[in-house]
C-alpha cells in the first residue's frame, strides 16, 4: 500500500510540472488551489455552520472531536475524546438522534466520507486539525449530493491549501501523565502544483478512568499511543482543472481500564481527485480505505480475557462525479452520481473466566453497496430563492455471515443470511428570503436513509457486563425532517442564527435490553427529536467571541417487543449542549483563547437505568512568539477538572479527560 501512494503521488507531481506550464514571462502563472467545488453557496436554505482555521489550530487537546464540539448537538456514543473510547463508540451524531455508537452524522474529508466501512466510527486520532482549513457543518438530514448517510447532518473537512500550509512547521509537546505529542509538516512548490507530507506521534499513560473511591488494584491507567502519516500532491491538468492526491497511514493502541484490556486500529487510505472550475465545473473523486480492529475483553470479576476480537479487516471503496452546467447564476445546477462498496468481518475468538482456555470461535462478515444518482437546482429569484433536490439510491446487503466453533473444532453455528436489495429515493425542498443583506429567513424540509453497518447486522460485542448482540435482519433507517429559521448581522462582525426543527427517525437502530446484562441492536418504530438551536459570532479588533446552544427533546416511539422503550430518551441523547469560546489575538502569531463546554444529563442505556449527570468543562489555551519563526504554546484542559461521567452500570463507572497541562513548542517557516 506504501508503495502504491508514493508511486501515486510521484505520478500526480509529474504531471504537475509538464513544459507547457514552464513560468516564463511568455505564459501566465498557473496557480493551483487545492480546494473542491466551492459549497458554500450550494444550499442556501439549509443552516451551516462555519468552523476557521485559527479555532482549529487553538485547541487545547489538539483533537478534532473536541473542536466539533463547538458546534452545539455534535456529539459522539460517548463522552470520551480518541484518547480513552473505545474506538467502536466514536460514531458521531447530531441533534440526539443518539441511541447506538453507528455514525448518524456523515463526515467528509475533501469529499471523501470518513466512516470505517465496517463499523461506521470516525477514526479522529488520525484527522489533524492543522492540516486543514476549514470545516463545515449543516445539522439536519437530507442526503443531496453529499451521499447517502446523512440523516442527521453532514460535516464537511477541508484539507488546509498551500497559503495555510507552511514551507516547514514542527511542534513538540509535554504534558500531564507523561504524555508526548510531535508533529511536522513539510511543503514544497513542485511547478504550478504542491506537495505536503506531515506526520503525528503522541502517546501517554493516561488516567484512571475509575474514580479515586471505587477504585481497584486491577485498574490500570487509559494508555494510549497513535501515530499518522499523510501525502497531498495537487498539481494542474489545464487551465482551471487540477488533480489532488491524498494518502493517509494511521495506527491507534488503546488500554481500556483492565490490563490486557487493549484496543486497536489501523488504516491506509487513498484518493484521486480531478476539479475543474471552468465554465463546466465538474468534480471527479475515487478513493480507497482498507481498515483494520482488534479489541480484548477483561472480565471485571475475573480479571481473564473473555473476549479477543483479534482481527477485522474491512475495505471501502468509492466514487463521485459531479457536474455543474452552465446554466446561468440564477439556476446553478448540481448533478451527479456516487458509489460505495464496503466489505469486511470479524475473527474472535471467547473465553473461559474459569480455566482461560478458549470456548468459542467465531467468524462473521458481509457485504453492502450504495448507488446513487442526484440532481440539486436553485432558483434565484431577487431576494427569494429557491432550492430543491432529489436523489434515487440502489442499495444491496449481501453475503452476510455467522460461524461459530467449538475448542475442538466442531459446528455450533452456520448461519448464511440471505441478500437483500431495494431502492431508496430521498429529496430536500428549501426556500431562503433574504431582503437585505443582514437578515434572512430560512425553510426545509427533508428525506434521507441510512443503512446498517456491517457491524450492527453481523458483529456482536461486550462491554462488561453487558453483551449487545448483532441482528442481521436490520431494516434501514428513515429519515422525515423540517427546520425554520434565520440569520441576522446587525452589525460588522457580529452574527447570529436560530434554527427550530422536527426530525423523526424511523426504524431507527438501537441496542435494545432484553435480558440482564443483555442487549441486541434491534430497529424501534422511531426517534423523533425537535428542539431548537442557536449560534453566533462578534467580533471587536483582536477579540472575537462564538458560542452555540442546542436544546433537543428527544424521545423513543416503540411498539411490540421493544414498547417498554416507548415515551423514553434514546441512549446517550442529552437535552441541553452549549459552548462557548473567547479567543484574543493582540499581536501576529500571538493567541490566547478559552474555551467552556456544557453537556446536560443523559442516559447510559435505553431503559434509563443510568444517568450520566451534566458535566461544564473549561480549556485553555496560550501561543507566544519567541522569535520570528518559534513559539511557545501552553494549553490546558479541564482547567477545574470536573469530573465527567462517560459510562455508568450501576456502580461501575468510567470517567472521561482530568485536568491536562500542556507545554511545548512550535516552529513554522513560511
Amino acid at each position: 500500500m506504501i508503495n502504491f501512494l508514493v508511486r501515486a503521488s510521484l505520478g500526480a507531481i509529474a504531471i504537475g510540472a509538464p513544459a507547457a506550464y514552464a513560468q516564463d514571462a511568455a505564459e501566465p502563472i498557473i496557480i493551483v488551489t487545492g480546494k473542491g467545488l466551492d459549497q458554500t453557496k450550494s444550499d442556501p436554505a439549509y443552516g451551516s455552520v462555519e468552523i476557521d482555521r485559527a479555532r482549529l489550530t487553538s485547541e487545547a487537546s489538539g483533537r478534532i472531536e473536541n473542536i466539533l464540539a463547538d458546534v452545539a448537538g455534535f456529539q459522539q456514543f460517548r463522552r470520551s475524546d480518541s484518547r480513552s473510547a473505545n474506538p467502536s463508540a466514536q460514531g458521531a451524531t447530531l441533534r440526539a438522534l443518539g441511541g447506538n455508537a453507528s455514525s448518524r452524522t456523515l463526515i467528509l474529508l475533501d469529499g471523501v466520507p470518513q466512516a470505517d466501512p465496517f463499523f461506521g466510527y470516525i477514526p479522529f486520532s488520525a484527522i489533524t486539525p492543522e492540516r486543514l482549513s476549514s470545516v463545515r457543518v449543516t445539522r439536519g438530514g437530507g442526503n443531496g449530493a453529499f451521499g447517502a448517510g446523512a440523516v442527521a447532518g453532514t460535516i464537511e473537512l477541508n484539507s488546509a491549501t498551500r497559503t495555510d500550509l507552511p514551507d516547514a512547521s514542527l511542534s513538540a509537546f509535554y504534558g500531564s501523565d507523561n504524555a508526548r505529542e510531535l508533529s511536522a509538516g513539510l511543503t514544497k512548490d513542485l511547478g504550478a502544483g504542491f506537495v505536503s507530507l506531515s506526520g503525528r506521534w503522541d502517546r501517554g499513560d493516561g488516567f484512571f478512568t475509575a474514580p479515586a473511591a471505587s477504585r481497584q488494584p486491577s485498574d490500570v491507567r487509559a494508555a494510549y499511543e497513535s501515530w499518522s502519516s499523510g501525502l497531498r500532491a495537487v498539481a494542474p491538468l489545464a487551465d482551471g482543472v487540477e488533480m489532488q492526491f491524498r494518502g493517509l497511514l494511521y495506527q491507534d493502541n488503546r488500554t481500556l481500564r483492565f490490563a490486557g484490556a487493549d484496543s486497536s486500529s489501523e488504516g491506509q487510505d487513498a484518493s484521486i481527485r480531478i476539479v475543474s472550475q471552468g465554465r463546466w465545473q465538474i468534480d471527479a473523486l475515487a478513493y480507497l480505505q482498507a481498515r483494520n480492529f482488534t479489541n480484548i475483553v477483561i472480565s471485571a470479576t475475573s480479571l481473564r480475557k473473555t473476549l479477543d476480537q483479534r482481527n477485522t479487516p474491512s475495505t471501502g471503496l468509492g466514487g463521485k462525479i459531479e457536474v455543474r452546467p452552465p446554466v446561468g447564476d440564477a439556476h446553478p445546477l448540481r448533478v451527479g452520481a456516487d458509489i460505495r462498496l464496503a466489505d469486511g468481518e470479524l475473527f474472535e475468538d471467547a473465553y473461559s473466566q474459569v480455566t482461560g482456555l478458549v470456548t468459542a470461535r467465531r467468524n462473521a462478515g458481509g457485504r453492502s453497496a450504495n448507488f446513487g444518482m442526484f440532481a440539486e437546482n436553485d432558483w434565484n429569484l431577487g431576494a427569494l430563492t429557491l432550492t430543491g433536490g432529489l436523489r434515487a439510491d440502489r442499495w444491496t446487503i449481501r453475503n452476510g455471515f455467522f460461524a461459530e466453533r467449538s475448542a475442538n473444532g466442531s459446528v455450533v453455528r452456520d448461519d448464511n443470511f440471505a441478500d437483500r436489495a431495494s431502492w431508496e429515493t430521498s429529496a430536500r425542498v428549501g426556500v431562503l428570503y433574504a431582503p437585505r443583506d443582514a437578515f434572512a429567513l430560512r425553510a426545509a424540509v427533508y428525506t434521507g436513509f441510512r443503512l446498517p453497518t456491517l457491524n450492527e447486522l453481523y458483529r456482536p460485542f461486550t462491554v462488561f457486563p453487558v453483551t449487545t448482540r448483532a441482528n442481521a435482519a436490520l431494516n434501514v433507517e428513515k429519515l422525515r425532517g423540517a427546520e425554520a429559521g434565520f440569520d441576522l448581522r446587525p452589525a460588522k462582525g457580529i452574527s447570529f442564527g436560530a434554527t427550530l426543527f422536527y426530525n423523526r427517525l424511523n426504524d431507527a437502530i438501537a441496542n435494545i435490553t432484553i435480558a440482564t446484562n443483555l442487549r441486541q441492536r434491534g430497529n424501534v418504530d422511531a426517534v423523533v427529536a425537535k428542539g431548537l438551536e442557536l449560534s453566533g459570532e462578534a467580533i471587536f479588533g483582536q477579540v472575537a467571541l462564538s458560542g452555540s446552544y442546542a436544546y433537543s427533546d428527544s424521545k423513543v416511539r416503540a411498539s411490540g417487543s421493544a414498547s417498554a422503550l416507548n415515551g423514553l430518551s434514546p441512549a446517550q441523547s442529552p437535552r441541553h449542549a452549549a459552548n462557548a469560546n473567547v479567543r484574543w489575538t493582540p499581536d501576529v502569531g500571538t493567541i490566547f483563547s478559552a474555551t467552556v463546554r456544557y453537556v446536560g444529563a443523559q442516559f447510559e442505556d435505553d431503559l434509563e437505568s443510568n444517568i450520566l449527570p451534566a458535566a461544564l468543562t473549561v480549556d485553555g489555551f496560550a501561543q507566544i512568539p519567541l522569535t520570528r519563526h518559534v513559539a511557545l504554546t501552553g494549553r490546558v484542559e479541564n482547567i477545574f477538572n470536573e469530573a465527567v461521567v462517560t459510562r455508568k452500570v450501576d456502580n461501575s463507572i468510567d470517567l472521561g479527560t482530568p485536568r491536562i497541562l500542556w507545554i511545548g513548542l512550535k516552529f513554522t517557516k513560511k
